[in-house]
């Protein structure tokens, strides 16, 4: 009951957060000298729920698209976590078209789903689990030519058996730092208030950068940012994204890399393991309404 309670009201503040975004951390002259103390950030970009299997205009291929060619960093790449067997997504001739098109341009092939639709892993059965991250890793491999080691689990919900699920899989969760908050695929699917939403949450990294608890990689920070690459909102503004995420950098008193986003696979794969959860018990931190939802009764 306390789960269905808590369901229904992120549902309803869902419409409204938008309206409600409070402002930046106010960045102290304390912060900013132990900034001082770090190495800068990088970017490290994230897609969910794709690919998508839209004959038309298809959104997926849009944002492969953007980050090959923009006017701020040329050949991003990016760890898209995909529904391998949901209609809608990799179980189609275009999706399956495009997650060979994100393995070849040089992208990560992260596990999402392996069901027919966006099941919350949590709420499956053992077998059925099972059966999922079995078909999951095989329809990846049969792509990438290897078994995927990145995994994030639908609505970011895990618990303790999931988790052991997946170590035996060998599939590591990857989490997020920032949220683009565009995951409605469906209705309303603009985010007037992009911007001032990813600044208050950078804000939040940086605090959280300031008190070492973000690890550097190879010379960087990663900061690992989620987009939804089925949202033709956000593949009409990736570009867009982009400039963006530099300014919330700048406008929080944080230092980016000459590379501010990641253009090489194997370093992608080395600061997405960085970031990866350790132990299933491990306290994480997710934006906005998610880390209340889950608090008491996912890990």
């Amino acid at each position: 009951m306390k789960r269905i309670t808590r369901a229904l009201v992120v549902t309803v503040l869902a419409f409204g957060v938008s309206g409600c975004i409070r402002p930046p951390i106010e960045l102290t002259p304390q912060t900013e000298q132990r900034l001082k103390e770090h190495p800068p950030i990088r970017f490290l970009l994230t897609f969910d729920d794709g690919p998508s299997a839209s004959s038309f205009w298809n959104p997926s291929k849009q944002v492969l698209d953007a980050l090959a060619h923009n006017p701020v960093q040329p050949g991003i790449k990016a760890v898209f976590f995909v529904q391998t067997r949901a209609l809608r997504a990799g179980n189609s001739d275009i999706g399956r078209s495009v997650m060979h098109r994100e393995q070849r341009e040089g992208h990560i092939l992260g596990f999402h789903t392996a069901t027919n639709g966006h099941d919350n892993h949590r709420f499956l059965s053992p077998d059925v689990l099972e059966h999922s991250l079995v078909d999951g890793s095989a329809d990846i491999a049969a792509i990438s030519g290897a078994a995927p080691v990145l995994l994030r689990p639908p609505f970011w919900s895990y618990d303790r058996r999931t988790f052991a699920a997946y170590q035996k899989h060998g599939l590591h969760i990857l989490l997020t730092d920032l949220s683009a908050n565009d995951g409605k695929v469906w209705g309303f699917t603009a985010s007037p208030r992009r911007r001032i939403n990813l600044v208050r949450q950078l804000s939040e990294v940086r605090e959280r950068i300031a008190a070492n608890e973000l690890p550097a990689v190879d010379g960087v920070i990663p900061v690992v940012v989620t987009f939804h690459d089925l949202n033709r909102y956000t593949a009409r503004h990736t570009r867009e994204y982009l400039q963006i995420l530099l300014d919330a950098a700048r406008e929080t008193g944080l230092s980016t890399d000459v590379k501010p986003f990641y253009d090489d696979r194997l370093a992608l794969e080395r600061a997405a393991m960085a970031r990866t959860v350790k132990n299933a018990g491990q306290p994480v931190h997710l934006p906005g309404l998610w880390d209340w939802l889950w608090d008491s009764d996912s890990h």
